[in-house]
């Protein structure tokens, strides 16, 4: 698995746009992430590749789109020495480490450009798979906030802020 990093520059092809249908397939089940159903690419796109954000992505050898990741400071100024990330895995990828791959080589980099921390604001308490990994991977759940996400099958449920330091 390669993992590079993309960049918007005014290229004719636009990068983003093979990230985009991976992400509507992720965020159109309304279970885990808490972005509006009716996100539109620009939007996206902003939110993904705008800096102080970076976007890396994974590709199998064949050229593939495996996932991807956004890194960026978790808060401006005095608040941002801690990093903060976000996974999405194309759906055929799920299961083979994909999101562990992406999580491994975002702490490696976050700890490359001089961040002493990451966490993650909103994990949904109802994604054990994601949960679970992000343990697995060094994180501690230090907050829960009670019914924060509204979750499209199970209503109110709770959402868990993880941290770790790099």
């Amino acid at each position: 698995m390669q993992i590079r990093e993309i960049t918007i520059d005014g290229a004719a092809t636009d990068p983003f746009e093979h990230l985009w249908p991976v992400m509507q397939s992720v965020i159109a089940p309304g279970d885990t992430y808490n972005y509006p159903a009716d996100l539109g690419y620009e939007e996206a796109r902003a939110m993904w590749t705008a800096p102080p954000t970076r976007c890396f992505v994974a590709e199998g050898a064949d050229g593939a789109l495996l996932g991807f990741y956004k890194l960026r400071p978790n808060q401006p100024g005095r608040g941002d020495h801690v990093a903060n990330a976000s996974y999405m895995v194309a759906p055929a990828a799920r299961g083979r480490g994909v999101a562990r791959a992406l999580c491994m080589h975002s702490l490696d980099e976050a700890r490359r450009v001089g961040f002493s921390a990451m966490q993650f604001n909103f994990v949904v308490s109802t994604n054990a798979p994601a949960v679970h990994l992000w343990q697995s991977c060094g994180f501690e759940i230090v907050g829960r906030i009670p019914g924060g996400f509204r979750h499209a099958t199970l209503g109110a449920v709770d959402v868990y802020v993880m941290h770790r330091f790099l």
